[in-house]
């Protein structure tokens, strides 16, 4: 038989007073998936995520969690755990008294030591475990935060920006910790503004844009529903590589804000689809042109999240 997913939202909708913040919102999160919760700000995605926390209740629509219906009371089954808008902590306190506080309101006294400890050191934080964390960056914080979290051993974990403020190190910690919970089962929600993020660590996304679903599904195939996409180009006969470029249907070569290239220019920046931006490297390199790099100028997730969201730049913007 198989098992339900972690979560499912069906026509979930949610408002304040005049403000629609989720408008008819469908969801679906499978055990052991990680998946991304995208939009521009006032999207809706902070109202969705403490929706899943118990936070606050839906005025409409079903709402379904680790198998349970979660009805119009502050409440959600057992196993779920994570933040919203960073996690509460005393700053008074250490890192390791804020987590044997928590887990002695929460019940852990068995083995309580031990747990905070594996927490602690999942998250990278054992060499600065009994410092207080009034002291403690952002970063820090939001890592502390996620062994608060651990301390439950959740089925469904809920994180809002949860690599925001992290160094290379820390992030390389969350990381982990996030892959290694989806691999034991574990269902992750994340929001992100971080489109490596998302690429590198889910499976699946739904972007929000004004309270609605504007898209809901692979990472993959959020990549493909970028279209066009600007590429900047170095090359080693500009000017041939123009040529070129202006011959081709399909593709244009874009001018610099001012329309002025600077002198000592070795590239430029062309807006097309993929399967042309192909074509175009084969008859560069069948004219003798060098293609030294070719990268996008955005990435085509985000991309795609901004031509999806209406956030997309205009073709007057530079692109140099």
């Amino acid at each position: 038989m198989q098992r339900s997913p972690a979560v499912r939202g069906r026509g979930i909708s949610k408002s304040f007073g005049d403000v629609v913040a989720l408008d008819h919102v469908d969801i679906d999160v499978g055990r052991g998936q990680v998946h991304g919760l995208v939009g521009p700000n006032g999207a809706g995605k902070t109202t969705l995520l403490g929706l899943l926390l118990g936070l606050a209740v839906a005025d409409g629509g079903r709402l379904e969690i680790l198998g349970t219906p979660v009805g119009r009371t502050l409440a959600v089954p057992g196993g779920v755990a994570g933040f919203v808008d960073g996690p509460g902590l005393y700053p008074s306190l250490t890192a390791r008294q804020n987590l044997m506080a928590l887990a002695a309101l929460r019940g852990h006294d068995a083995g309580r030591a031990a747990t905070v400890g594996d927490a602690l050191e999942q998250v990278g934080l054992t060499d600065v475990a009994d410092d207080r964390i009034r002291g403690f960056s952002l970063g820090m914080r939001q890592r502390l935060g996620l062994a608060a979290a651990l301390l439950t051993a959740p089925r469904l974990l809920v994180l809002d920006e949860p690599a925001n403020g992290l160094d290379p190190a820390g992030k390389r910690h969350v990381h982990r910790v996030i892959t290694r919970l989806a691999a034991d089962g574990t269902a992750v929600v994340l929001s992100s503004h971080r489109m490596d993020d998302l690429a590198a660590l889910c499976s699946e996304v739904t972007v929000l844009a004004t309270g609605r679903v504007v898209f809901s599904g692979a990472v993959s195939k959020l990549a493909a529903e970028s279209g066009e996409l600007d590429y900047r180009l170095l090359v080693s006969d500009p000017a041939a590589a123009r040529r070129v470029a202006l011959d081709m249907p399909g593709l244009r070569v874009l001018p610099r804000r001012d329309g002025v290239e600077p002198e000592d220019t070795v590239g430029l920046v062309v807006r097309g689809p993929v399967p042309v931006i192909e074509d175009l490297v084969a008859r560069l390199v069948q004219a003798g042109v060098a293609v030294r790099e070719l990268a996008p100028v955005v990435a085509p997730l985000e991309a795609a999240f901004l031509a999806l969201t209406g956030t997309g730049r205009t073709d007057e913007e530079d692109v140099a």
